[in-house]
Order: C-alpha cells, then sequence, then structure tokens
C-alpha cells in the first residue's frame, strides 16, 4: 500500500513518463542558457574585459563587500525587528480582549496589503523631512519597510501556527490551573514557534531579497554599488550578474538552513510519537485487577 494519501506511487510507466519529462525540461533550460550566452558573446558581453575588473581585490574591498555589508545589516535588523513585530501583534491577534484583537488585526491586515516599496519611499521621505535619525536614514527606511512588512507574515504564522495545534494543548493547560494568557505564553507559542521555524526561515530570505529595493532611494546596498561601479565602465551586465550570485549564494545558503531545520523538526517529532506511542498488553492481562490463575488467591480474612 501507498504511504502517500495524495496519490499511488508511480508505476514504471509512469515513472518513464516522468523521467522523459525532466529530461526534456532539463535539455529546455540548457538550450535556453546557450541562446543567452551565444547572444552575449555576439554583442561582446562575454569577452575577458568586461569581467576582469570582479577579479581585481580593489573593486570587492572598495564597492562589493561594503554594498553586502550594508545588504546584511539592513536584512539583519529587519529579521529582528519582524519577529518582535510578528511576535506582538500575533499574539495580539490571539487576544480574547476585543480591542486589542481589532487593532492588532487592522495594523497587521494593513501593512500585508501595502507594496514594500511605496513604504520604503515613504519612510525616506518621511524620516528625512520629519526626524532626525543618526546614520543613513535611506537605511533605516528600508529596515522600517522591512519589519512593518515582513512584521505581519510573521504575525500571521505565528497566529495560523498557534491555530494549527492540538486543542488538547490549551484544555491540557486550563486542566493545570494556566489561564489563557498563560498557556499562549508557556504552551502554545513556544511549540508554534517550533513548527513554523522553517517558514520563519524562508521570510528571512525574503527580508534579504527585498532589502535590493532600497536601490530606489539610493540607499548603499550590494545592487548600488554594484550598478554605481560598472556604469562607467560600461560593464553594468556583468555587475547585475555578480550581485545576482551573491544574492543566489546566500539565499541558497538559508534554504539549506531551513531544510535541515525542518528534517530535524520532522525526526524529533517522529521520535515523540514514538516515545509516546502505548505499551501493547496482553489480551488476558488487559483487565484491570485480573487474578493470575497460578498465584493463591488471599486467605478470607475471617478464618
Amino acid at each position: 500500500m501507498s504511504a502517500s494519501i495524495l496519490f499511488d506511487t508511480p508505476g514504471p510507466k509512469a515513472r518513464r513518463r516522468i523521467l522523459l519529462i525532466n529530461v526534456l525540461g532539463a535539455l529546455a533550460g540548457l538550450a535556453i542558457l546557450a541562446w543567452v550566452v551565444f547572444g552575449l558573446a555576439a554583442k561582446g558581453q562575454m569577452q575577458a574585459s568586461q569581467w576582469d575588473d570582479f577579479l581585481q581585490g580593489s573593486t570587492w574591498t572598495n564597492y562589493l563587500l561594503p554594498g553586502l555589508y550594508n545588504t546584511l545589516t539592513a536584512a539583519v535588523f529587519g529579521v529582528v525587528g519582524s519577529v518582535i513585530f510578528g511576535l506582538i501583534f500575533g499574539v495580539g491577534r490571539l487576544s480574547q480582549n476585543k480591542l486589542i484583537n481589532g487593532v492588532s488585526t487592522v495594523i497587521v491586515e494593513f501593512f500585508r496589503a501595502v507594496p514594500v516599496l511605496l513604504m520604503i519611499v515613504f519612510f525616506n521621505v518621511f524620516f528625512s523631512r520629519s526626524l532626525a535619525l543618526g546614520g543613513d536614514t535611506a537605511m533605516w527606511a528600508v529596515v522600517a519597510a522591512l519589519v512593518f512588512y515582513n512584521g505581519s507574515v510573521v504575525a500571521e504564522l505565528v497566529r495560523s501556527g498557534v491555530h494549527n495545534l492540538p486543542k488538547g494543548q490549551r484544555e491540557a493547560g486550563i486542566a493545570i490551573g494556566l489561564t489563557r494568557a498563560r498557556s499562549l505564553r508557556y504552551i502554545e507559542i513556544p511549540q508554534a514557534l517550533v513548527a513554523m521555524l522553517p517558514a520563519l526561515i524562508g521570510q528571512f530570505i525574503v527580508i534579504l531579497k527585498d532589502s535590493a529595493l532600497g536601490y530606489i532611494i539610493s540607499f548603499n546596498e550590494l545592487l548600488f554599488y554594484a550598478r554605481t561601479y560598472t556604469s562607467p565602465n560600461g560593464n553594468v551586465l556583468q555587475g547585475l550578474i555578480v550581485a545576482a550570485a551573491i544574492f543566489i549564494l546566500i539565499n541558497f545558503a538559508l534554504g539549506k538552513v531551513a531544510e535541515i531545520v525542518s528534517r530535524r523538526l520532522g525526526s524529533r517529532v517522529k521520535k515523540d510519537k514514538n516515545a509516546a506511542a502505548p505499551v501493547a498488553v496482553p489480551a488476558d492481562q488487559a483487565v484491570t485487577g485480573a487474578t493470575d490463575p497460578q498465584q493463591p488467591t488471599d486467605p478470607d480474612p475471617k478464618k
């Protein structure tokens, strides 16, 4: 019997058909890649003179690495802020207080509906004209936009994670004398955070990629530096390819981390289920208080 409840295990013909489709897809991808490479070569974009700038140490130390540092700095602030924002308003959406629940819902839904780019532009204008922030105003505008947008997504992850827990978790907490708030704090939210950790890491990848939108407001991140350096040299395309390769490597590493975390969590849950499995009891001993025929009965207390 198949282990999946969604579809049966493919048979020999289906496996051959799947293999054929995969081979055709790979060949089509290679053909498109070759078409792009030959097209660039025909335009002179694959010449060594267009790429040798990125083999110089000064290019990395003066442009690419400082841009990568600013990108990672904005991403780290965005991750920390979005987690804090998500926990606060995620718990607020779970509150039984109608006022707290309503305010949290409005805030989360509002920032989920506003595009990140629009918030970046808004906060850049707002911070530069209304607040005296130290450092790079553009960076703080990017961080604020990342926190509000991705924090609202994290809040939804928290809310859905708690709702997906078995109801017995909450009932057990209430049975031992915990209030609704303490049950959320000590039982439900910690389990929901563990369950949503792979999705949370995936959201961190989104934060890292969205930090490149700061290019619109001249935030000195990786994409901005790559384009600024290559514009006078006429190899903008090569600079964008190098910046894209850096983003791909970092996001690939984060994706692998998410896979490892998901796999370990799955094995941990499986171990917990096996540990909690009831011990099989023989049928002749299943009835509590049954008398073993080989054991002598207790003597009559009256004798």
